[in-house]
């Protein structure tokens, strides 16, 4: 089986037995540090962590349609089709404000 080489994930994620196990995997964990830990982790993988919002906002925008909330289509090419007709919508949104 394939494993990613990085997992991103927020403050819950930064522990040293998760970082241990993914470690064993071959898996770099990217997570900020908490509060009461000490720095292990340079601004470099961090960077890649920022980008992360892009990902989420842009899921956060899909599931405002419910036809792609939902998947009421059967078959994955119509389906993707309303991914892709409301990513248009997004971006003509966007463009127009």
């Amino acid at each position: 089986m394939d494993f990613p080489k990085r997992l991103i994930g927020d403050r819950a994620y930064d522990s040293d037995g998760l970082d241990a196990a993914l470690a064993g995997l071959g898996i770099e964990m990217i997570a900020p540090n908490r509060r009461n830990r000490r720095k292990t982790q340079d601004g470099r993988p961090l960077r890649r962590y920022r980008r992360r919002w892009k990902v989420e906002r842009t899921i956060a925008w899909l599931q405002s349609f419910r036809r792609v909330r939902t998947r009421d289509e059967v078959k994955a090419q119509n389906f993707l089709g309303m991914v892709q007709l409301a990513c248009i919508a997004i971006l003509l949104r966007l463009v127009m404000q």
